[in-house]
């Protein structure tokens, strides 16, 4: 599995990328495979903004429904309309292709207390 050194992560399974205050937001490779074929991202919040760890969409595979939690606060400006039609794009390319929302970060000190890849594959034991 591939765990990017360059991302943070959370114990909920979602990855971030920081750019200046524009964090791009996903879900895990582990989190992908757990979950089996992903069949609809639900994003409705675009200019909404949220506090780290409230739910701010959900994502449905085949045989379960999963909340998608903000790792850091901010409001999403961007959602990846490519996943309305395309939600395999999550289990194909987590990292690239399928990312789930950018946020203007409200809070970037809140990026510390998240994982590195080491300490999140420790988490789920790879």
């Amino acid at each position: 599995m591939n765990f990017p050194e360059n991302l943070k992560y959370t114990k909920e399974h979602e990855w971030v990328s920081i750019e200046g205050d524009t964090a791009t937001i996903g879900v895990t490779e582990f989190a992908q495979s757990e979950l089996g074929d992903i069949v609809f991202v639900e994003i409705e919040t675009e200019g909404e903004s949220f506090a780290q760890n409230e739910v701010f969409g959900t994502i449905e595979a085949v045989k379960t429904v999963s909340d998608l939690y903000m790792p850091i606060s901010g409001e999403i400006v961007a959602v990846n309309a490519d996943l309305e039609d395309a939600p395999e794009n999550v289990n194909e390319s987590p990292y690239e292709k399928g990312w789930m929302i950018k946020v203007k970060a409200s809070n970037l000190s809140e990026i510390d207390h998240l994982m590195d890849a080491e300490t999140y594959k420790e988490l789920i034991g790879h």
